[in-house]
């Protein structure tokens, strides 16, 4: 399964206030340099302890590396029809949540301070707003608590309107709109009904045009407008339209190899094998260079993505071969790695006849992350063998 850098795809992306000051620190962030942007945000709190803006460029920090080591950064997330509920549990230390929640609570409440004096300061506001996004990213990939997770996303997304009410330059404040839009339009009924989302309908096709404008106009979240339209194409079906966004972001953050994933996966949808298994190819090329960034790509990683394309093309010999290769040291793999590796294993093996094979492999799949969608799938063909469905 391809990995892609989501700037909180979950319910609403933390915009963030411009702060010169930490160009570095995003610099690391946008390449998953998770520590490094963590000390120099604690250091720019310390510069600037009354910044709401810094506090949450902090928790922003301490909640991507929770996600990446979670494996929770992948497109896949959105690509289920109601796959904004189903995402697996997170589970960081006490010592990161207390981490997190205390940085949390700082901004809301230094921007909380600040708006009992000016109600009209668009920086407080947007700075609020950002914190309840981020409040309810924590809500639904930590805590589990929807109810809680959307509440906050719907105040991230008035805190944000207010901001925009004010100065309708503000390009940069319709990020939360944008998203909030799409992800509200994606949602079942019963949810929408809710009370605090009265007023709030959504629309899908409108929070795209809204993520386009920002994409096109922003100064601020110009690269999260693009990194969230990209996983959008895809749930969509648009990955045409997702692949020149992944080569702007590959151009500007060249140390991120989720991006490079995620393009392999792109050129599959749209039927180009020899595109998807080039990228894969350029992200081996790079680890074995040892270049910035590419030696904490794990090989098994590169070779799940590899057989997995080859799985889809059917090239189910040398699918086999990458993906055993896999499921072999499935221990040291990230959780989304190494469950798609042992599903795609056994349909391999089911669509090569070898059935029994293919059953101890949809067990494997089903022991190894049994709440799952792929453990779901794979009880399925416990009882009658995989067919493809589909030919690219």
């Amino acid at each position: 399964m391809a990995l892609f850098l989501l700037v909180l795809l979950c319910l609403v992306l933390p915009a963030r206030a411009q702060d010169p000051g930490m160009v570095s620190a995003f610099q690391h962030f946008y390449n998953l340099e998770y520590d490094e942007a963590i000390a120099q945000f604690e250091r720019g709190v310390k510069e600037q302890p009354e910044s709401p803006e810094r506090w949450n460029h902090l928790a922003l920090a301490i909640l991507f590396r929770e996600m990446l080591r979670s494996g929770a950064l992948e497109s896949e997330m959105v690509t289920g029809n109601n796959a904004f509920l189903r995402r697996p549990k997170m589970n960081p230390s006490p010592e990161v949540q207390q981490e997190f929640t205390g940085a949390i609570g700082k901004a809301m409440s230094l921007a909380q301070a600040r708006l009992a004096k000016n109600p009209r300061d668009t920086g407080a506001l947007y700075a609020l707003g950002a914190s309840y996004g981020m409040r309810a990213d924590f809500n639904w990939l930590v805590r589990k608590a929807w109810l809680d997770s959307l509440r906050d996303a719907t105040a991230a997304r008035k805190y944000h309107n207010k901001v925009t009410e004010i100065d309708p330059s503000f390009t940069d404040a319709r990020l939360v709109q944008g998203t909030h839009d799409y992800i509200v339009g994606s949602l079942p009924l019963a949810y929408k009904l809710l009370g605090f989302l009265v007023g709030f309908h959504g629309d899908r096709e409108t929070g795209i045009r809204t993520l386009q404008l920002v994409a096109r106009k922003g100064r601020l979240n110009k690269v999260d407008a693009e990194v969230f339209l990209a996983a959008i194409y895809r749930r969509e079906h648009r990955a045409k339209d997702a692949l020149p966004l992944l080569a702007d972001l590959t151009r500007r953050y060249p140390r991120n190899y989720l991006f490079r994933f995620e393009t392999s996966q792109m050129c599959s949808e749209i039927g180009d094998k020899t595109c998807a298994l080039g990228a894969l190819a350029e992200i081996e090329e790079l680890k074995h260079a040892n270049a910035p960034g590419y030696h904490r790509v794990p090989l098994e990683k590169i070779l799940s993505a590899r057989g997995i394309v080859q799985f889809w093309y059917g090239d189910l010999d040398d699918a086999i071969t990458n993906l055993r290769r896999v499921t072999a040291k499935a221990d040291e793999v990230d959780l989304n790695t190494g469950v798609y590796s042992w599903l795609r294993l056994a349909e391999a093996l089911d669509l090569k006849g070898r059935r029994s094979e293919a059953l101890w492999a949809y067990r494997q799949t089903v022991n190894y992350a049994p709440q799952s969608d792929a453990a779901k799938e794979a009880r399925r063909y416990l009882d009658s063998p995989f067919r493809r469905k589909r030919n690219l």
